[in-house]
């Protein structure tokens, strides 16, 4: 059985272009959650991600960010409040 030594090469070749995708892909996060934080976004470096994601999916940036503004316009909800518990 004859094997090629180009396989193992390709499959350098393979893993080095995934960690220098990952390493373009966290500088340009970084980038993006600096820019979030000049802006004074509010937003977490993981939605922050999620949103990038969602915008290279193809969604329109701009209804993103609506529906951001919209869900920081509604009211967090109080957990419910235990009604067997002591009163003050």
């Amino acid at each position: 059985m004859i094997q090629s030594n180009k396989i193992p090469d390709a499959q350098n070749k393979v893993l080095n272009m995934d960690a220098d995708a990952a390493k373009t892909a966290r500088e340009s996060l970084d980038l993006a959650f600096q820019m979030s934080n000049i802006l004074d976004t509010g937003l977490d470096r993981h939605t922050l991600s999620i949103l990038i994601a969602l915008c290279d999916l193809g969604l329109n940036p701009e209804a993103l960010a609506a529906v951001v503004k919209e869900l920081r316009r509604e009211p967090v909800p109080l957990p419910p409040s235990d009604a067997a518990g002591p009163v003050l």
